[in-house]
């Protein structure tokens, strides 16, 4: 009887450790046996107004997403999965009118078009465009409220980005 609780202990000592359940809270759904790297390319920033440092804060800020969510390797172009685009809109505009026809919000709103293409699964490529805004006080300059607005922005597009291409939810 000894005999049987020690062999059934031995194989359930060398058994349950190598199974093992893993979650992941970043929400992947990359099958790292495949898909080993992702390229981000530059986005350019081809809109009608500017800011010189949109383009490579876009750029960094969706690269860096996917080097802490993922084990992907980051390359800037030839990876499994490929990521390029533009910018193509940074705008102002009124927001909220007060009763005296004042604008009391200004709104900036960015537009990213995107074009995803999946080297290992092609039926997975596409392109989109993002559109994300934040208003302000209309008091105030855009010069003052831009960096602190744009680094929302680029957040929510590259979340965006990240969860229609590795996570698709």
């Amino acid at each position: 009887m000894k005999v049987k609780r020690y062999i059934v202990f031995l194989v359930l000592a060398v058994v349950l450790p190598s199974c093992s359940i893993s979650y992941k809270f970043n929400g992947a759904n990359i099958n790292y046996q495949t898909t080993h790297s992702i390229s981000v390319a530059d986005f350019p920033n081809n809109a009608a107004m500017v800011n010189p440092a949109l383009s490579n804060a876009l750029s960094e800020g969706i690269r860096d997403l996917y080097s802490r969510q993922t084990r992907l390797e980051v390359l800037r172009k030839g990876g499994d999965l490929e990521l390029e685009g533009e910018i193509v809109g940074y705008e102002i505009s009124q927001g909220a009118i007060a009763a005296d026809s004042y604008a009391t919000e200004s709104k900036l709103t960015i537009r990213v078009q995107v074009h995803f293409t999946n080297n290992i699964n092609p039926e997975e490529s596409f392109d989109k465009t993002y559109s994300t805004y934040q208003t302000f006080d209309a008091s105030r300059l855009l010069t003052d409220v831009q960096d602190e607005l744009c680094d929302i922005m680029i957040k929510e597009i590259a979340e965006n980005i990240y969860n229609d291409t590795v996570a698709r939810w």
